[in-house]
């Protein structure tokens, strides 16, 4: 049992706090309680960034195999849930179709066509919703592109991961896996059992599955499963986070658009600011002391990803908007150790080629001048943290 005087700021944490603006609290428990029992979440919480990279990089000590872990119910086993011999059965088909130079190959192309479309379906109207009507397409068809699913619509795959994310948090809430997250699953998996029987060179999923290295259909589904709905969540958050901080330092948007290069600095500073995925989850496999903190085996050990990245230990002024900042490549925004994210490389590919596109495309690019407009702009969420919305309008003289 953990003695709550001891952490007494984490004691007094709320939900709310940690969707809305959690930095201010966050900064507050890395100065004094860096590994801190939170009871709202029922876990301790990682803040500080050598302890988060500590805790992500010891698979010994922090496991993501554990019952609780939601994701697996729903889904099946998957690199996401496993650790060890089997984390690495089922990684290592996906590592080599998910390498830098074999996704510049095989999407650099695809994605920049795509998202020319999509400015050219918005181009006549002035005014767009950015993060529904473009960061999230984006996502939406590299995804269906990468795992080969040709023949499925983008509304079917937008409905089966509203079910299955929805069954995803309430297992996390304590109740079972619902009929309408089997179901949505299991269309999931009709639609991918085709992809995955193709030829090699058709889609990333057809790679990994011909060097599966003895994993079964169904583990390969599970798997892929996990980066769809992976890929779709943290990088249209990604591509939003990113257009918030542009529109709101008019004077970098400026930079940018006059010069492309600086886009990269902008896409890494705001992985670090504001993560799409703000939180990771491991387990304690046995008792362990970290930072003062006495965590015994079963408990939940939630590393702040969002924490470790404004540590000014590491980041100078760190809740300043900084693109040039000289060590932006510390930021842990895509996890470190053996769970590092998988899709990062295609990720950056689609969030370079949104900004630089749509800032050339539309000069005065600018947020809508309500007050509405700017509040539902700023990211939020308790894991995932993007906008609510992004009313965006250009051209306007």
């Amino acid at each position: 049992m953990v003695d709550k005087a001891q952490f007494p700021i984490g004691a007094g944490v709320t939900l709310a706090q940690l969707e809305q603006d959690p930095h201010p609290t966050l900064h507050r428990l890395r100065a004094e309680e860096p590994v801190s029992w939170l009871p709202a979440q029922k876990a301790w919480l990682v803040t500080r960034w050598a302890d988060a990279v500590e805790v992500m990089r010891d698979a010994h000590t922090y496991t993501v195999d554990y019952p609780g872990f939601s994701t697996a119910q729903v889904v099946g086993p998957s690199m996401l849930s496993l650790d060890g011999e089997a984390h690495v059965q089922h990684r290592r088909p996906f590592e080599k179709p998910f390498r830098r130079r074999e996704v510049q190959q095989r999407f650099k192309q695809a994605v920049a066509h795509h998202i020319t479309t999509l400015l050219d379906g918005l181009a006549a109207n002035g005014r767009a919703e950015l993060r529904r009507d473009y960061a999230g397409p984006i996502a939406v068809n590299t995804m269906i592109a990468a795992l080969g699913l040709v023949d499925v619509s983008v509304s079917a795959i937008l409905d089966w991961y509203d079910a299955i994310v929805e069954a995803v948090t309430q297992v996390t809430g304590g109740e079972s896996v619902s009929q309408e997250g089997r179901e949505a699953f299991a269309a999931l998996r009709q639609s991918l059992l085709p992809a995955l029987r193709r030829q090699p060179e058709s889609s990333l999923l057809a790679a990994a599955s011909g060097m599966s290295g003895g994993l079964s259909e169904e583990q390969i589904v599970s798997n892929a499963a996990v980066l769809l709905f992976g890929g779709i969540e943290t990088t249209e958050g990604m591509i939003a986070n990113a257009l918030y901080f542009l529109l709101t330092n008019p004077e970098t948007l400026d930079r940018a658009s006059a010069d492309s290069s600086l886009v990269t600095g902008v896409l890494e500073e705001t992985l670090r600011l504001e993560p799409a995925a703000a939180v990771v989850d491991r387990c304690a496999v046995e008792d362990v002391e970290l930072r003062g903190a006495s965590i015994r085996q079963g408990d939940l050990v939630r590393v702040s990803l969002s924490g470790a990245n404004r540590d000014p230990a590491v980041f100078p002024d760190p809740d300043r908007f900084d693109p040039a900042r000289p060590n932006l490549q510390s930021h842990v925004a895509f996890a470190q150790g053996p769970h590092v994210c998988l899709g990062l490389h295609l990720a950056r590919l689609e969030a370079q080629h949104a900004l630089t596109q749509l800032i050339w495309r539309f000069p005065g690019l600018t947020l809508e001048e309500t007050a509405a407009a700017y509040a539902d702009a700023r990211p939020r969420g308790l894991v995932f943290r993007k906008p609510e919305a992004l009313r965006a309008i250009w051209g306007q003289q």
